[in-house]
This record gives structure tokens, sequence and C-alpha cells, in this order.
């Protein structure tokens, strides 16, 4: 097996490639992420991601497929059941999730509300699926005004608390989310809840970086979760400690947005030498285009990676290996504003590794956690099959 010392993960959070066996169950078909925003962009090109392989992967507009990609390349399915961030991320370190966390469509149920007000002695105002600005500039000024926090959720499994910083303190809406947190288990085990404070006056409200997630545990060790117990360094920039319910996390911080996801990954390349792992999700193109159909946005946001891309690989050590991928999709360019259940992409690329390699169409996110464990020497994941014996030198 060839030597790998470091492990270094780009999650481009929601970057799909195309709908799934199964996406009309899900309402998704015609989804394909990627390809989608390069046709209906303007000027839209990934020369960078084209060199490593991600024209070979599925059909986008000015991204070629290559005879001889410079990374190993594929797509993966998804074996969970769901197109949760939760999900993805769990599945991608060699946890499946057999079971769909539950979702509202039609709010949470009033017994489940009561619960909330007899352990946080609060109200609560909305408890319908919606857009978090769009609630908060609805339901804002009558929160300001009865102290009642703001109630949603979405298509995903989310319990979401929205709360004015001058009216609920960022720590009281920390502890409410805990509270809630103990509530929603078993038939009601949300994958996340998460606080949202915003700041301004009636009509001018803005969501504050305070943003927490109190996540559920992964039901078994996770590959995160194994390094750390093996000593392994393993670094989360971004949401990843939030994701994994801070099991197995043991560095890194979070980030304001893609820009600085990328500059701390930099930072952290070049001072984290040890054996590990740097995982990092870059989250702009979820939640500020793929949710709000913002087509334009996630097209430079992808061409902005695509720029950094020499600088990571320039970074890399001998013993490394780059890892790009995806969770699920959110197609901006489709009706409604949910993920959407879609392959993701698969680059790699290591000095070490024998590159551009075509490793088909992967039947589990979890043939990464998998391959990583070869890697670093740690247990077999439950779930996955490993393609590290495909890149032996």
């Amino acid at each position: 097996m060839n030597k790998i010392n470091r492990v270094v993960i780009i999650l481009m959070d929601s970057a799909g490639v195309g709908e799934l066996p199964d996406a009309a169950k899900f309402g998704d078909v015609g989804s394909n992420t990627i390809g989608n925003v390069s046709r209906k962009s303007k000027n839209f090109s990934m020369p960078e991601f084209q060199k490593m392989g991600l024209g070979n992967i599925t059909n986008i507009n000015n991204v070629a497929s290559t005879k001889h990609p410079t990374a190993s390349f594929a797509k993966m399915a998804e074996l969970s059941a769901g197109k949760d961030t939760t999900n993805g991320h769990w599945e991608l370190m060699g946890v499946v999730s057999e079971d769909a966390f539950p979702t509202y469509p039609n709010g949470f149920p009033e017994d489940l509300l009561a619960e909330f007000t007899n352990k946080t002695g609060l109200k609560v105002l909305g408890n319908k699926t919606a857009s978090g600005t769009v609630i908060i500039d609805e339901l804002g000024k009558e929160h300001m005004e009865s102290g009642s926090p703001i109630v949603y959720t979405s298509a995903d499994s989310v319990f979401q608390i929205a709360a004015h910083e001058e009216i609920i303190p960022i720590e009281k809406l920390y502890e409410i989310c805990e509270a809630s947190r103990e509530l929603l288990h078993g038939e009601h085990g949300v994958a996340r809840v998460i606080a949202r404070p915003f700041i301004g006056t009636p009509g001018n409200f803005t969501r504050t970086t305070n943003r927490k997630d109190f996540s559920l545990v992964p039901p078994m060790p996770t590959i995160l979760e194994k390094a750390d117990k093996k000593g392994l360094k393993v670094t989360g920039i971004g949401k990843i400690d939030t994701i994994f319910a801070y099991e197995g996390i043991n560095g890194g911080r979070h980030t304001a947005d893609n820009t600085d996801g990328i500059k701390t990954t930099f930072e952290y390349m070049k001072k984290e030498k040890g054996k590990g792992i740097i995982f990092t999700n870059l989250c702009d193109f979820d939640m500020l285009y793929g949710h709000r159909n913002n087509v334009q946005g996630y097209a430079d946001a992808l061409m902005q990676l695509d720029s950094k891309l020499p600088e990571f690989l320039a970074e890399l050590e001998e013993d490394d290996v780059l890892i790009i991928t995806a969770d699920h999709g959110c197609d901006p360019t489709m009706p409604g504003s949910d993920h959407s259940r879609e392959y993701i992409p698969l680059l790699v690329y290591g000095k070490n590794l024998k590159n551009g390699v075509d490793l088909g169409v992967r039947k589990s996110f979890a043939d990464l956690g998998a391959t990583i464990a070869d890697w670093l020497e740690l247990e077999a994941p439950k779930w996955g099959d490993s393609f590290a014996e495909e890149l032996q030198q």
C-alpha cells in the first residue's frame, strides 16, 4: 500500500452531478446541479477542474472530458435514505443512515410543541416550512413584541429556532436549542436543531453569523472518530464539527464563507503536517446559491474554487491526498429550493497514487470512508468498498 500521511477533503456542499435512479421518489428528476448551472449561467468555465477530470463525470458546459485527467474520478451514489447534509457527510465517513430522518412539511405536531413550551417556558411562532429570511421578515416584529421564538423547518430534517439577539440573547438561544435537542429523539429525532439568530428592525432584519447546529450523534463511530481515537489529527473547517456532533474532531474552526473556508484550509495545510485528516465544508454553494435559486452565484462560486485548485495542489506534500467531493445536490435551476437526490463527484489526486484512473460509479458515498481507512490504517467501516488498491502505483 502506498504510504499516505494526510487526507485533505474539500466538500462542495450540494454540488451534485446528476439525478440518482430513485430521484423520482424525491421529486428530483432532471436535477444535475453542476451540469445545469453550467448551461444556464454566463461565461462558465472551470479549466482546472477540467484538467482533473470533472468533465469525465457528467456533461458540463465548457468543461470537456479529457483522455488524460490529472486526477482519478468517479461519481458516487447515496445509500442513505435521504438527501440531507447529515446523511451525506456521515455516509462519506462510513456510516449509512438506513432510515430517513423525520421531516415536517406541515409543521411540527402540537403535542411536541407543548413539550417544548413546558421545557422552556416559551410559546412559539411560525411552526411551518419556510425560508429563514422570509419568516423573520414575516414574524420578526411579532417575535420582538411577544418574546416568543420563531420555530420553522424546511424540506430537510431540521428544527430551526430564530430569535432576535436583543430579545433572546445568544447564550439563551443556545440553551433553548439544547433543550430542544433533548426532546427531539426517537420518532422525532431530527438530524439538526439549528439556532438562527438575527438583528435589525422590522423591514430590515439580517441573520447573523452566530448560527449554531445541534446535530444527532452518529449511531456508530465514523472514520473521523476512528482517526481521533488512534491519535491522528482530525481538523474540521467550516461546519464539519457540528454535522458530526463534535465527535472525532480535535481541531479546526468555523468559517464565514467560501473565501474564508478556502483561506483557512490553506492555513491548516501549511501548519498541520502530522498524519490525519483535514475536512473542509464550503457551504456557500448550498446556503447562498442552491437554496436561493441563484444560478449565477452558484456558477461564480464554482469558478472561484476552480481558480484556487493550483494553490491546493501546490500545498500538497509527497504523501498527501486531495479529495474533492460533495454531499448531495441542490440544483438552483429546478423548481423549489430544496436539496436534490443526486450522484456526487469524486476527484482524487496524490503524488504517491496512480492518477487518472476511472473509478466508475460507486455504490455508496461510504467507499470514500473505506478508502481513507485503508490509507490511514484504521478499522474498516461497516459500509463501503475501498478503491485504495485501484490507485496503487
